[in-house]
């Protein structure tokens, strides 16, 4: 009875096993195969980059990469990138990308950081133009013109001739300042469109302009009136340019009732009597 008992136990046990076997055989066949992909080599910046640097054998290197991780536009060899120029600043370590290069006709240095199509000029300013230093490579600005349409002697406006201007160089460098801090620049170099550096240039010469630093992800034009000295310090403040025009605004202007003249005053001197009448001012 015992042995029967045994038998059936160790029967029950054999198939038990099978079973698991088998379960846990067809999950390893249902499992994904993994493949090992090899590591790349991708070109990288050895050093911090300024804008408009050419690459040379010393300013880049190459890293190893996840295989299954590339990157669009990278480059798996030096030579392909020797010689051409970055057009935005690289980070050491930051890879080297198509995208991030000029072509390579292009040359090096600021001419090959310029878009076809667009215009580099530049304009002189003081500290108080370059609003203390912080107009810096890299920065949205808006540029405002001061001048006298009709020539001399005319009526002083303030125009804002353009918005959201890159800056592309501040001085003779065209790196921000390795510590971040402001500095005077004598010098700003904007990037423009060919119509847009015809107003830069009419505004640099023939007037005063001032630069108004903006924030880089404000994009939205705002093409605000002009302001005329005039109305500026007038006594009531701004007046509309087009009242001033003698435009209509659609409204009637309120009347005012003259002022009445001044009584005046007759003194009469009778011997020792003195008496003063008051007539009106007819």
């Amino acid at each position: 009875m015992n042995r029967r008992r045994l038998l059936v136990g160790l029967a029950i046990a054999v198939v038990l096993a099978l079973v698991a076997s088998t379960l846990v055989y067809r999950q390893l066949r249902q499992r994904p195969v993994v493949r090992q992909v090899a590591p790349l080599q991708i070109v990288v910046a050895a050093q911090a980059l300024p804008l408009g640097a050419r690459l040379d054998a010393r300013s880049v290197k190459l890293i190893p990469w996840p295989g299954d991780h590339p990157l669009p536009g990278m480059f798996t060899r030096i030579e392909e990138v020797l010689g051409r120029a970055v057009i935005t600043p690289l980070y050491a370590n930051e890879p080297v990308l198509e995208s991030k290069l000029a072509p390579r006709e292009a040359g090096a240095g600021l001419p090959a950081v310029i878009p076809e199509g667009m215009r580099a000029v530049s304009v002189a300013v003081n500290e108080v133009i370059g609003v203390a230093g912080f107009v810096q490579p890299g920065t949205m600005v808006d540029v405002l013109a001061t001048g006298s349409p009709g020539g001399g002697g005319g009526a002083t406006v303030t125009k804002t001739v353009l918005e959201n201007v890159k800056v592309l160089a501040a001085g003779q460098q065209i790196q921000q300042d390795a510590e971040g801090k402001p500095h005077t620049v004598p010098v700003v170099t904007l990037l423009v469109t060919p119509a847009d550096a015809d107003k830069l240039t009419m505004a640099a010469t023939q007037g005063r302009i001032q630069l108004a630093l903006r924030n880089t992800i404000d994009t939205q034009k705002v093409n605000p009136p002009p302001v005329l000295e005039a109305e500026l310090f007038s006594a009531g403040g701004l007046v509309p340019v087009a009242q001033k025009a003698g435009q209509s605004t659609g409204r009637r202007a309120p009347r005012v009732a003259p002022h009445e003249p001044p009584p005046f005053e007759v003194e009469i001197i009778n011997g020792d009597k003195r008496e003063v009448k008051t007539f009106p001012n007819q």
